[in-house]
């Protein structure tokens, strides 16, 4: 007695069918796995925040408009510090590249009052300030940012 082979109990269209669905299939796995993914990391400034806050405003205000900073100084008066990061991938599985990555900083002085606000980030491997457009010189302050800044992303800080 012999055996049916299993081929003949299917259609012949059901093989165009299902060799579709998973053509379809492994078309619709190799676009997920090629998107970009952009990631936002730590704080994020909203838009226009920091022009609503002159010098001279209280601490007080500063929370109310930008919130809990990430991290507070008290190295030469007092500094709130807002630390944000920005990185993005091809596909997935890949690992994350650092692209932006930034450091709100807003000084105070004695009374509590703002001093000045700083925007740091890095512009050609070093430390800068978006705000007055200069770049950081030496001393406590740029020793503490590029410990901050190179504790997120060591690659983008060349030494």
């Amino acid at each position: 007695m012999k055996k049916p082979n299993l081929g003949t109990l299917i259609a012949p269209h059901s093989y165009r069918a299902a060799r579709f669905a998973f053509a379809v299939a492994g078309a619709l796995m190799l676009a997920a796995c090629s998107m970009g993914e952009t990631l936002q990391r730590g704080y994020v400034l909203p838009e226009g925040a920091l022009e609503q806050i002159p010098v001279g405003a209280s601490q007080e205000q500063v929370l109310i408009v930008l919130g809990t900073p990430s991290t507070v100084a008290t190295v030469n008066g007092e500094a709130f510090y807002y630390i944000s990061q920005k990185s993005e991938r091809a596909a997935a599985f890949l690992p994350h590249e650092v692209i932006d990555q930034r450091v709100v900083a807003v000084y105070f002085d004695k009374e509590r009052r703002v001093e000045r606000l700083a925007n740091y980030g890095m512009k050609d491997g070093k430390v800068f300030d978006f705000v007055s457009q200069t770049t950081a010189t030496g001393g406590v302050e740029l020793s503490y940012l590029r410990g901050v800044l190179k504790s997120f992303a060591p690659k983008m800080l060349t030494q």
